[in-house]
């Protein structure tokens, strides 16, 4: 299985990369990326760097043009598909079909991946995206089943790709209608469920801390409590008298335990969450998996979950809290 890991700035593409990512994935900044982050992703020189000292290193370079555009925009997109190419990227991650058709018509050459954003959860969709758009592979969405994953395994006219690590969306992935309502802004071209400029922190007497999104407060937080970036799913409410997680804990996707599951079902890369993430995250987590994956790839009929392993991640996990979320689900 192929490591794929967060590379939002050029150190931590170093970091990714030295730490033993098989591949990273970047963006160019602007909106043509679901982490348009203010300070977050990369000019034309960085790029070329970047792609050249992965490349130095047997390495891969994916760009994530994963989000849509107004039909107005398109262009910028498609100028973004080119821009790509020109720069010796290995891949495309996109969701667009227009995105999509202009790659496989102007670049051939150019793999195209199809990202998660694009919500191919059956068979048919799959086989849909690569005879219409020849994808070459496909990025699962958050919210399978490991059942439904290894039945897509056996169906699937492509190679796919599932979340090993990292924030877990629960909503449709980057189109939630919540952050729209409250904020306005959509999460899929603004980079994030919650702008920071709708965000603000409150410090109260005796040391709490309160966290508003546009006005609205989401969560309050004890002296030492840890604080979680503030998004609606996940924020603390009160309900019938009770004041709760009413949507979702927050906590870090780890599937790091279903690891030979998802290798015998012929999963064929493990991406790992967090462009918006530093360079810490990024060489603590990508340095782990590459260590579980290489112990298994050698000896997997002896491969036990370490307990290191689970520290280290912890460390990095949304709430210091770690979830299989849907994988665990019995239902498929």
């Amino acid at each position: 299985m192929q490591l794929v890991c967060p590379a939002g700035n050029l150190p931590a593409l170093h970091a990714a990369i030295d730490a033993g990512a098989d591949a990273v994935y970047a963006g160019f900044r602007d909106q043509t990326n679901a982490r348009a982050f203010p300070g977050l992703n990369f000019d034309d020189s960085e790029l070329r760097a970047g792609i050249a000292y992965a490349h130095q290193r047997g390495r891969k370079v994916y760009l994530a043009l994963n989000t849509y555009p107004e039909t107005s925009r398109l262009r910028v997109w498609q100028a973004a598909v080119d821009h790509a190419a020109a720069l010796g990227c290995d891949a495309i991650i996109a969701a667009e079909m227009a995105v999509l058709e202009h790659a496989m018509r102007e670049h051939p050459q150019l793999a195209r991946h199809l990202s998660v954003q694009g919500s191919a959860t059956t068979a048919p969709a799959l086989r849909y995206m690569h005879e219409r758009f020849g994808i070459s592979r496909a990025v699962l969405p958050r919210v399978l089943s490991l059942q439904q994953v290894e039945r897509l395994c056996e169906r699937s006219p492509v190679p796919l790709e599932v979340f090993a690590f990292g924030s877990l969306c629960i909503m449709v992935e980057g189109r939630c209608q919540l952050s729209s309502y409250v904020t306005g802004a959509s999460p899929n071209r603004h980079g994030v469920c919650s702008p920071a400029r709708f965000v603000r922190w409150e410090e109260h007497e005796g040391g709490d801390r309160g966290v508003r999104l546009n006005g609205l407060l989401m969560d309050r937080y004890a002296p030492g409590e840890p604080a979680a970036y503030p998004t609606v799913c996940k924020g603390r409410f009160t309900v019938g008298g009770e004041t709760f997680h009413a949507l979702e804990e927050p906590t870090s996707l780890n599937t790091l335990e279903l690891l030979p599951q998802l290798a015998k079902a012929g999963i064929a890369a493990l991406k790992i969450e967090g462009r918006q993430r530093g360079v810490a995250y990024v060489s603590a987590v990508t340095r782990t998996w590459r260590d579980a994956i290489d112990r298994h790839r050698a000896d997997p009929d002896n491969w036990r979950l370490q307990p290191g392993w689970q520290k280290a991640l912890s460390a990095h996990a949304e709430g210091h809290q770690t979830t299989l979320g849907p994988y665990h689900r019995a239902w498929h």
